[in-house]
């Protein structure tokens, strides 16, 4: 059976290479990943997930769970990042990735966890639902930084 674990602080490397062989976009380079990693590992509230093949990460994904004024005083948590390596699709480790990631999330008391995909593939949304997310329940917006 997969099981999906917490990251450790040598597994940059190993998340680096997932995340150039999968369909996301681009990652740091590699010193400016260096310094973000230490702000991951040093930041409550973020945990990333991965999941392993024969001691190689080929999924992962990031929960970032917030303190929150409304709901009660319940978190609520977004997940982002979520990438399977695409040798590895199909297998369950993105499912073990998310249903952790969740399962970590319920235990921090979140009323919520939000997700946004931009994929347009409907085998990526049909994932995502069989993970139990449901879409439509909020209209999502974004806007980018106009300077970048």
């Amino acid at each position: 059976m997969t099981s999906a674990r917490l990251v450790n602080a040598g597994d940059l490397g190993a998340l680096l290479a997932l995340f150039a062989e999968s369909d996301v976009s681009r990652s740091a380079e590699p010193e400016r990943a260096r310094i973000i990693w230490a702000q991951i590992l040093a930041r409550e509230g973020v945990m990333i997930f991965v999941s392993d093949d024969s001691s190689r990460i080929v999924s992962t994904c990031t929960l970032i769970t917030t303190p929150n004024l409304l709901r009660g005083g319940r978190q609520f948590g977004v997940l982002e990042n979520v990438a399977t390596h695409p040798d590895f699709q199909g297998r369950g480790h993105g499912r073990a990735v998310i249903a952790a990631a969740l399962a970590e999330a319920w235990k921090q008391d979140c009323y919520q966890v939000l997700m946004q995909s931009g994929r347009a593939d409907p085998r990526v949304h049909r994932f995502y639902e069989a993970c139990g997310f449901v879409p439509g329940l909020r209209t999502a917006y974004a806007v980018r930084n106009p300077a970048k």
